[in-house]
């Protein structure tokens, strides 16, 4: 009796300690993401990686993302689909550039005249209720919309001197889609190549310049070393871009990495914000290899006439676009009404 208590007591002890320790060598299965994002390794470098470095440094063993810079799993035109389908996890991205298949598409990355300052894109996603649009239309497309956040403001950086919208007639220029929608009133030629080809086809004159960036982005990928001016008038104050995610892997996620994978996410974005501030002023004043160029205020403030013009024809295609076109016209009339420093003229 004694013997067998014995080897009882023994036996239950082992599959006692057996049954605790299987959840526990699970829970040590680290999850995986794959994230690429629409920026070359040079840019990804100062507009990603920190933020994917600080969430694997959190996150440890419950969770790693590995990433990858445009291109180099998908071409970028196919990172919504990749994402969407599960072949990649999580995106940096516009909406434009990735080909989202939503009504809110037109609007990433330039919408002409959309925003005058940085700080204008999270104003209208937080406080102006963007995003819960965004939320919505992804979410019908079985994508996590997790936030938005603001990059560098767009200019033409071009071989050839731009004085005036004469000047812009022919110019061959690599943009994104809606930007190249728009400039093409001016006879800009919009130009797609691979975003780590675009200083070589600057180089060899396949393309005439960029419209994609401002100063701090062209030196730092190397852009500013084949081309020559930078046309100080842009298009728009701050390109709108987000963090994506599959839905299914969203969901699979624990609410405390998802909140961890959010406020990662925001650091990011807060960082690119002064980053890019303060390069944008760094690198006109102390550059070197880019000469400014202005177009004349009077003739420029055709082109933010035409802006209008154009949100309207875009708010015409549907109700969430005249939803999201409204928005900006009540924000930058708002903003109008405020003055400085909001707005200065």
């Amino acid at each position: 009796m004694t013997t067998t208590r014995r080897k009882f007591l023994t036996t239950s002890a082992l599959g006692g300690a057996a049954a605790l320790a299987a959840p526990a060598v699970q829970a040590q299965s680290t999850i995986r993401w794959r994230m690429q994002t629409y920026a070359g390794s040079a840019l990804g470098e100062f507009v990603v990686k920190p933020a994917v470095d600080l969430f694997n440094s959190l996150a440890g063993d419950a969770m790693q993302i590995d990433l990858y810079y445009a291109d180099q799993l998908v071409p970028t035109g196919e990172l919504f689909q990749a994402m969407q389908r599960g072949t990649i996890d999580c995106v940096q991205s516009d909406d434009d550039s990735m080909a989202s298949p939503t009504e809110v598409t037109v609007f990433g990355g330039y919408f002409p005249f959309a925003s005058r300052y940085s700080l204008d894109v999270p104003a209208l996603f937080n406080d102006w209720g963007l995003k819960a649009i965004w939320e919505s239309e992804y979410e019908k497309v079985g994508v996590k919309h997790i936030s938005a956040g603001s990059w560098d403001p767009c200019h033409f950086i071009t071989n050839d001197p731009i004085t005036s919208l004469a000047d812009l007639a022919g110019k061959r220029v690599f943009t994104f889609p809606t930007a190249g929608r728009f400039l093409s009133q001016y006879d800009v030629v919009p130009v797609n190549v691979p975003y780590e080809d675009v200083q070589i086809a600057l180089q060899t004159g396949e393309i005439d310049g960029v419209a994609w960036c401002g100063a701090t982005e062209a030196y730092t990928v190397g852009w500013a070393d084949a081309a020559n001016y930078f046309l100080t008038n842009n298009i728009s104050g701050a390109w709108i871009g987000h963090f994506f995610a599959n839905m299914e892997r969203w969901n699979e996620l624990s609410p405390h990495l998802q909140s961890l994978l959010a406020t990662c996410f925001e650091q990011s974005h807060y960082h690119r914000q002064h980053w890019y501030w303060a390069g944008e002023a760094r690198y006109r004043t102390e550059g070197g290899k880019l000469e400014l160029t202005s177009i004349p205020d009077a003739e420029w403030a055709g082109v933010e006439t035409a802006a209008r013009t154009f949100w309207d024809e875009i708010g015409a295609e549907s109700e969430v676009k005249a939803q999201v076109v409204q928005i900006f016209k009540d924000y930058n009339a708002a903003m109008d009404r405020a003055g400085r420093p909001y707005r200065y003229s």
